[in-house]
């Protein structure tokens, strides 16, 4: 179409109807003179918009979603963190109620023997070559420790402290085979010595070879010449095994460890060694065993008898039972109808009766 003045003049009297139908239909508001035309128009160009709005949807959906793409990523790493936090969290928690008991159980020991302790973390483990067997701790020379200090937990013994640092310890573990420590038998008293043998129960050396020792014995430290390296009464551990008596000087037992040396987290260090040796106090109490239930099993009573009767006992009125003729009732005596009214049997003497003089003539 050329541009000419008639084109630009219908142009704008188009324009002009527009704007003067659009008045007219807003004003008519419900009732516009055009709605009929409006209707008519929808129902032509409606099935036209609706082709090519599923034509172009999945082209404006992939605009929309490379758009949108960097605002969900950054949405997903948010959540992501949430979640890795939270995760964090409870897991902290749990090994917080994990230390708390291990803490409490610790000072429980320290009071019953009455150590002076200082509270310690395991924050390394020796190398495993050689058969060592050793952790280090995050207290040192400036928290009071020394060479020679007795370990323990809430469990028992762990070691001795070996090489101290300015903040930090190393400990010899119990069960390290470089480890001995003298042992004492709860209420025997027989003597002994403990000497570690890594993942293997403890080797215990009892000084009289003819003590009477036996499964789930249970030992405690022996204690040192001033206190150090052991301190007195510390749980040692229980006895598994007992070798035969072989007559020699010594006997050798072998002690489970109450300590679990491959999950040490809180340990203490005895500062301050007991005034008086507390003997077998720190020990756990032992489990009480569980009642024994007794079960008597009553045979069925043969036929005929009654339970709990023994044969040929009589039971209320009957007469024991014969070999032929079975149970036999026994019945009161049949009495003659005079005897029945009241008189006397005549084989009876009526005892209303006075007895004769003796000694009088008939």
């Amino acid at each position: 179409m050329r541009d000419t003045r008639e084109s630009r003049l219908l142009l704008v009297l188009l324009i002009a109807t527009a704007f003067a139908l659009i008045t007219v239909d807003i004003r008519g508001g419900q009732e516009s003179p055009v709605d009929g035309a409006r209707q008519a128009a929808a129902a032509v160009f409606g099935p036209v918009e609706n082709g090519v709005a599923a034509a172009v949807d999945p082209v404006g959906n992939a605009i929309g979603a490379v758009r949108d793409s960097g605002e969900r990523h950054t949405r997903i790493a948010a959540l992501e963190k949430e979640n890795a936090a939270l995760k964090a969290k409870l897991g902290s928690d749990d090994r917080n109620r994990n230390r708390v008991r291990e803490l409490d159980s610790m000072l429980k020991t320290a009071g019953a023997g009455q150590y002076g302790i200082k509270g310690a973390e395991v924050i390394a483990i020796g190398a495993a070559q050689g058969f060592s067997w050793t952790v280090t701790i995050d207290i040192g020379a400036r928290d009071g420790v020394q060479r020679d200090m007795t370990v323990l937990n809430g469990s028992g013994l762990v070691g001795r402290v070996t090489t101290v640092g300015p903040s930090t310890s190393t400990v010899l573990l119990a069960n390290d085979p470089d480890f001995t420590v003298g042992t004492r038998m709860e209420k025997s008293d027989e003597l002994g010595f403990a000497t570690g043998q890594g993942d293997r129960p403890l080797l215990v050396q009892l000084l009289n070879g003819k003590a009477k020792v036996k499964k789930g014995d249970r030992l405690v430290t022996f204690g040192s010449q001033a206190d150090k390296p052991f301190v007195p009464g510390v749980p040692v551990g229980e006895v598994v095994r007992v070798d035969p008596a072989g007559g020699g000087l010594t006997r050798n037992v072998y002690v489970r460890p109450y300590v679990g040396f491959t999950k040490l987290d809180i340990v203490g260090v005895v500062v301050q060694a007991p005034r008086t040796d507390p003997r077998d106090m720190v020990l756990p109490q032992k489990p009480k065993p569980a009642p024994t239930v007794t079960v008597t099993a009553t045979p069925p009573a043969p036929d005929g008898q009654q339970p709990g009767q023994q044969p040929g006992q009589q039971m209320g009125g009957q007469a024991p039972v014969g070999p032929a003729t079975g149970r036999v009732e026994r019945k009161p005596a049949q009495r003659p109808a005079d005897q029945q009214a009241g008189q006397p049997d005549a084989d009876q003497p009526d005892q209303n009766q006075q007895p004769q003089d003796q000694g009088a003539t008939p």
